[in-house]
């Protein structure tokens, strides 16, 4: 299993179009077939903060979710584009 956060940063002007895109990338994430779960949340206590939960079968998936024409289309070419900070957290379960 592959788990880890993602913590991005962005403009408040931004937030409208930084929720649609992570919407569409969303939906078509999660019909991946080695994803298993991937949940985007907007931060409480960092209004200009999005962080996304991950999950993916094997290195594998996590590998064809980043090559997909959808991640190459809307975080690639949106999410990134108006993001001011990106930090990733790999995480290990406890089984």
């Amino acid at each position: 299993m592959v788990s880890f956060l993602v913590r991005m940063r962005f403009a408040n002007d931004d937030r409208a179009r930084v929720n649609e895109a992570v919407l569409k990338a969303t939906e078509a994430s999660r019909k991946e077939p080695g994803c298993v779960t991937y949940v985007p949340h907007w931060t409480e206590a960092e209004a200009d903060t999005l962080v996304i939960y991950e999950q993916y079968i094997d290195t594998a998936a996590h590998e064809a979710h980043r090559a997909s024409a959808h991640f190459q289309e809307y975080v690639i070419g949106g999410l990134y584009q108006m993001m001011r900070e990106r930090a990733v957290e790999n995480l290990s379960a406890i089984l």
